[in-house]
């Protein structure tokens, strides 16, 4: 494990006001205020903020009660954001992150350990993975949907800020409970899908979801995208994640105190459809990330690509995408992608992309071997 010295950071990058470590931003800041109405949670104006450190493993690990009184599920309001994965829902629902659906990278993971009993390591690769991609660097907040003003102003372009629900980075096509982007919301609760959920549990799982209903549920959803969505892409991050979202919910949605790590289906409506932990819910006992991802990919082994030429039925395999045995491929993918992103930073977005690149690095380096770290904007 390679450790990251963060305090390497030089205090006088810290002592540099606003307007000389980021000259325009400022007025980004202004024009954001006056335009939009943006403002922070404290009703002031959205300053930069220095990311912190992301949070360490917790002094206890094992099963407890979530869904208790410091943590009741509350209705939206009007203005919050929901998105693409349950978890990030229920977990604003009932308060372990902002109710507004809107909080920092090193708030989720703290959120997910607590709530989910997530590993750390995990947990920081996933969260990081997502700010980088569609979070706001300056503000260090991520929206868990769509893009929002709570996010504060926008990065420069072509960065959006735009959230979770940004297709084609986490969220993807071959969703189980959510519709492929192509036909207009990737990131609502689709009960087409669920219905398809439950069936799936009915017929393989005797009316509970485990592995052997996650490795048929997951070729079926593969197959209804081949065949019905022109666009349909299934490759690099949204490899990872797909096979990720398929074992999620047998880590992190089953009861703590359960032992057969089976979900059923009244648990799973109310992750999905009502974004609250069931009643009494206990987290897992132990630390969990993909446990079980093997085993739902070997029961029917699946190439990365996409269909091609704006046609149905028309898969073909990406020999360029990373899998399971390119790891570093696939870092090379997100690296490219970042960069894509925040071509020419300076200042303080330069300084907090470099930041955000090594937290992430420390999670991915936790979750995989043998990749070598990269300093695309130098290092500080």
């Amino acid at each position: 494990m390679i450790s990251r010295p963060f305090f390497l950071l030089t205090t006088l990058l810290f002592l540099l006001s606003d307007s000389l470590a980021f000259p325009n931003y400022g007025d980004v800041l202004k024009r954001g205020e006056v335009e939009g109405g943006a403002s922070s949670r404290t009703g002031g104006p959205f300053r930069p903020v220095n990311p912190p450190s992301p949070p360490r493993p917790p002094r206890f690990t094992g099963a407890k009660l979530v869904h208790d009184r410091a943590h009741p599920w509350k209705p939206l309001r009007d203005g919050d954001v929901r998105g693409p994965c349950p978890g990030m829902n229920a977990l604003a629902s009932h308060g372990y992150i902002s109710r507004d659906g809107v909080a920092s990278p090193s708030e989720m993971v703290t959120a997910v350990q607590e709530g989910f009993n997530m590993e750390n390591k995990f947990a920081i690769f996933v969260t990081y993975l997502n700010h980088l991609m569609n979070g706001n660097l300056v503000t260090d907040l991520l929206s868990i949907g769509g893009k929002t003003s709570k996010t504060g102003p926008d990065p420069p372009a072509p960065a959006h800020a735009g959230g979770l629900s940004v297709h084609g980075t986490f969220e993807g096509d071959a969703g189980m409970t959510r519709g492929d982007a192509f036909f207009g919301d990737n990131h609502s609760f689709n009960q087409t899908l669920f219905d398809k959920f439950v069936d799936f549990s009915n017929r393989f799982g005797d009316g509970f979801y485990n592995l052997t209903v996650a490795g048929e549920l997951r070729f079926q959803r593969l197959q209804d995208s081949i065949a019905t969505n022109p666009q349909f892409s299934f490759k690099n991050v949204r490899y990872f994640t797909a096979y990720g979202e398929s074992v999620f919910l047998i880590n992190f949605f089953v009861d703590g105190r359960k032992t057969d790590k089976k979900l059923d289906m009244d648990s799973a409506r109310s992750f999905f459809k009502d974004m609250k932990f069931p009643p009494n819910f206990f987290r897992s006992p132990m630390p969990m990330s993909t446990e079980g991802l093997d085993d739902i990919f070997l029961m029917h082994p699946f190439l990365p690509g996409g269909n091609v030429d704006g046609k149905v039925n028309n898969f073909v395999v990406d020999p360029t995408s990373a899998t399971f045995e390119t790891d570093c491929v696939l870092y090379e993918d997100i690296l490219n992608t970042v960069k894509g992103l925040y071509p020419n930073p300076t200042g303080v977005l330069r300084r907090n992309l470099i930041k955000n690149l090594r937290f992430f690095y420390d999670g991915f380096s936790g979750v995989f071997d043998g990749c070598a770290e990269q300093f695309p904007y130098g290092q500080q």
